[in-house]
């Protein structure tokens, strides 16, 4: 199956599982049963290859192999030598000229992807024994490779992603619970590595380990009084901090993280008095030194969701423990009804160029010399799968401002599959997505929706005029818009719809879309 599943063979796939299944294999020749006969007449292996060159053909084992090579490089020069050489040798063999070239054909066709069949097997074998404990232990399986790529943060969000799909769950890095490197908590559960936060090193996560050996830390002041500071810096507590490490010690509420950041100062300032006042000999006799209360967690504004997972992005690289689409994810699946990972999916086979409207978080921008000039190439996530857009250098400068890491964003593209070659994989079905126009959300919004709809709860005895000013100053800061304003408002009495005139379009701005109106 491994030789099977390559470019060439497998367009017979199908044939290959019928003639297992009892269809009559017929050979082009007599000669080539003993060598096809075990894969039913269809070639698979190089071997095949070059043992149908030997005895079809004449050339030695030497030539086949030269031959075999020539196929994997696809010199048209050689090919079109070795082809005169093959007919001529088959031609002396009594294979009619005809017969000659076609079975030619078929061998370049499937030679030049073709596995050797020690090869395969090597490869049968070490995909049965990865497959098997990904199915029998997946934590442990998962955990090993998150493990084996710690250093590589693009790897790592890979087998994150894959972990996650295939239905297990991965707890936050824990100052507590976590180890330098991945390890499974149960059957379905895997803990983030300490040593795969960015900014933290081996030497560093060692000293944590062993502080934690004197138990479990109680909260930021005890651990920076526990653990050697040389290696265990501020570099290091802050980036702990903002990958979600500290929130076991505050029963796992990560709205603290705030707070805990700016009180790493303090709390390091703190530890390395308490070092010094145990090394002085009070007035009052040794060991009697002034005991020190700790103080208390800066109060910080608490981190909004977009500003938390940006924090816990910076330190691993990606987000974790939610996304920041999916605040938008209902609201923009109005119009954006493809999400990527089914725009993935679809890349299969050659298409035409489709207009596709495609939405998600900028999580990259990264900036290409080609000979056109400049491009830009955009890595967008949406929470179910990553896509790269191409964005050339006339649609980038007109939509730079809003083409920032970490945006949300609606994108107008042009997609196509495109078949491309990939060396010794042979060929592959590429998506190629090139933004047309970019939106921010109140740009998306002002696009794409025939209107915005206000519901307003007002008294009788005012006549309305307090309703209109609220109205008045709810709607000023995001007039000369593109979205029509529908108001419909209620009373002790009555009810009415009434439509703005267009000098009160709006600009769909969040702040106006989460504003509460009396």
């Amino acid at each position: 199956l491994v030789a099977l599943y390559r470019p060439g063979p497998m367009e017979l796939i199908p044939e290959f599982v019928e003639r297992k299944n009892g269809k009559r294999v017929e050979y082009l020749d007599p000669r080539l049963e003993p060598i096809l006969k075990p894969t039913y007449g269809i070639m698979v292996y190089q071997e095949q290859v070059m043992q149908i060159a030997q005895v079809m053909g004449g050339y030695s084992l030497g030539s086949a192999d030269l031959l075999r090579r020539a196929m994997g490089k696809k010199d048209a020069k050689e090919m079109a030598q070795q082809r005169d050489v093959f007919v001529a040798g088959a031609e002396k063999n009594r294979l009619p000229r005809a017969k000659a070239i076609l079975l030619f054909d078929l061998m370049e066709k499937f030679a030049g992807y073709g596995f050797n069949k020690s090869h395969a097997a090597a490869y049968a074998l070490i995909a049965y024994q990865t497959a098997y404990l990904k199915a029998h232990a997946p934590s442990a399986f998962m955990a090993a490779n998150l493990s084996a790529v710690m250093d590589d943060t693009d790897k790592v969000h890979q087998f994150y992603e894959d972990s996650v799909a295939n239905g297990l769950k991965v707890l936050a890095p824990d100052i507590n619970s976590g180890e330098y490197r991945f390890v499974p908590v149960d059957a379905s559960t895997i803990r983030y590595g300490l040593g795969a936060v960015k900014g933290t090193g081996e030497s560093a996560i060692a000293a944590i380990l062993a502080a934690r050996m004197d138990g479990p830390f109680r909260d930021l002041f005890d651990f920076c009084e526990r653990v050697d500071k040389r290696t265990v810096n501020r570099r290091v507590v802050e980036a702990l901090v903002r990958a979600g490490a500290f929130d076991g010690v505050n029963a796992g509420d990560h709205s603290a993280r705030a707070s805990l950041l700016a009180s790493v100062g303090i709390a390091l300032e703190a530890a390395e008095q308490t070092e010094r006042n145990a090394k002085q000999v009070s007035l009052f006799g040794p060991g009697e030194g002034g005991s020190q209360q700790k103080p208390a967690l800066v109060a910080a504004p608490r981190w909004e969701e977009a500003q938390r997972l940006r924090e816990e992005k910076a330190s691993l690289g990606f987000y974790l423990s939610g996304h920041p689409f999916t605040a938008y994810r209902a609201e923009i699946g109005r119009f954006v009804r493809t999400n990527l990972r089914s725009l993935a999916a679809s890349a299969e086979g050659d298409g035409g160029t489709r207009t596709q409207l495609i939405a998600g978080v900028v999580e990259s921008v990264r900036v290409q010399r080609t000979q056109g000039g400049r491009m830009v190439v955009l890595t967008l996530s949406d929470g179910t799968a990553t896509q790269e857009v191409t964005v050339y250098n006339e649609v980038f400068d007109q939509y730079r401002d809003t083409v920032k890491e970490d945006a949300v964003v609606v994108i107008e593209a042009k997609v196509r599959n495109v078949r491309r070659s990939v060396g010794e994989e042979g060929e592959a079905v590429f998506m190629r997505i090139a933004a047309d126009r970019i939106y921010d959300v109140a740009g998306a919004r002002s696009q794409f929706a025939r209107g915005v709809r206000l519901s307003m709860n007002g008294e009788a005895t005012t006549g309305g005029s307090a309703a209109a000013a609220t109205l008045r100053n709810l709607l000023g800061p995001y007039r000369n818009g593109r979205c029509p304003v529908a108001v419909c408002y209620r009373n002790g009495g009555a009810s009415v719809e009434m439509q703005l005139g267009d000098n009160w379009r709006v600009t769909l701005d969040d702040a106006l879309m989460w504003s509460r109106v009396g």
